[in-house]
């Protein structure tokens, strides 16, 4: 199960989401307590769907692919998403090594071996359920290696980007 913090327009909301294993592509979602069945089209890595289905009832959707909005039955809504488990599952190394917090897939490098970085500086972009998620330095120092590549599938623990 994952658990995302969304706030549309202002207004937040928790979701649960956990894909549902009888189903290819369907998810049970839990958006404040309340259960809902969510499903997608068949879509390519990296790819946004046009459309949902919400507890059978078919919505038209636009997402940006930043996230930052999305639109829905001619209405624009501003979008703000926060992988929650993100933040409590990142392995902590101390020693510079930077690992994934989840699989996902790498979107974008932010970062160049050699290259001096701050904590909390962002490194990279690691997708995953269709969110993107900013993987941050740990610390300050130098970059020594990127071992991520763009379009790269990582899974959880992966490393990512050493800071020495």
């Amino acid at each position: 199960m994952r658990t995302i913090a969304i706030q549309i327009d202002g207004h937040p909301y928790t979701v649960e989401v956990r894909p549902d294993p009888a189903q290819r592509n369907t998810f049970c979602v839990v958006v404040d307590g309340d259960p809902l069945t969510v499903t997608l089209p068949e879509l390519g890595a990296g790819a946004l769907p046009d459309w949902v289905v919400v507890d059978r009832r078919p919505y038209e959707v636009i997402f940006d692919p930043e996230l930052r909005w999305l639109q829905s039955g001619g209405r624009r809504y501003h979008l703000e998403t926060r992988d929650l488990e993100a933040a409590t599952h990142r392995p902590a190394s101390g020693d510079g090594r930077v690992k994934a917090p989840i699989p996902g897939l790498v979107t974008r490098l932010l970062v160049t071996p050699g290259q001096r970085v701050e904590p909390g500086q962002p490194l990279l972009i690691l997708e995953a359920m269709k969110m993107e998620n900013e993987i941050h330095a740990p610390r300050g120092g130098t970059v020594q290696q990127v071992h991520a590549q763009v379009g790269q599938g990582v899974a959880r623990d992966a490393l990512l980007v050493e800071i020495g």
